[in-house]
């Protein structure tokens, strides 16, 4: 029966490190961003979702992370290390590596040394994404999962992702020029 309790709070743990980690990446998208805006907006933006960044990754996102491993140790050992489970181990550690790398991109960003673009970092925030559906497809297939099915269907997803991004980035793009334009007509006209 314990074991059923440390499993349920294994997942609350897991639905709220990666929902913290899927909107820390939103917020530094929209962070990068603000730099595009005028002044005194751009500073308002950046100190607000300075904080909100730093509120998400310290409120929610270590304690989704602290959670999620000492539940999931609690029940190592009860099951022992079946060999799916090493694999699934590995993943974690890369997500525990990206919730850190995430950290130190709040930082250069809170202190504006930071180049990466928009673009940049909505590619990064595919990253958990990828990991969430690896470490899903292990958990549910276990000793029955097909490494090259699973593969196919990451380079697929991988491929989605990238195209998406870039078609996104050139509309953005394109709306820009355009209210460029709208914008030095209204000035002419006035």
């Amino acid at each position: 029966m314990t074991l059923l309790y440390f499993k349920a709070l294994h997942l609350i743990g897991v639905i709220v490190w990666f929902a913290g980690l899927f909107y820390l990446g939103r917020l530094f998208v929209y962070h990068c961003e603000a730099h595009e805006r005028p002044e005194p907006e751009r500073r308002a933006l950046k100190a607000q979702f300075a904080l909100m960044e730093k509120r998400l990754y310290y409120g929610i996102t270590w304690p989704g992370l602290c959670i999620t491993i000492f539940c999931g140790t609690a029940m190592l050992m009860e099951w022992g290390l079946p060999p799916w489970i090493l694999t699934k181990i590995g993943l974690v550690v890369l997500l525990v590596l990206y919730h850190l790398w995430c950290g130190h991109l709040r930082k250069k960003l809170l202190h504006e040394k930071c180049g990466w673009s928009g673009k940049q970092f909505r590619l990064f925030n595919e990253i958990p994404t990828l990991l969430l559906v690896s470490l899903v497809f292990l958990v549910v297939f276990k000793e029955a999962f097909s490494w090259s099915v699973f593969l196919l269907i990451l380079a697929g997803m991988v491929l989605v992702i990238g195209v998406t991004v870039n078609l996104l980035a050139k509309r953005r793009e394109k709306d820009a020029v355009g209210k460029i334009k709208a914008d030095a007509n209204y000035e002419k006209k006035q």
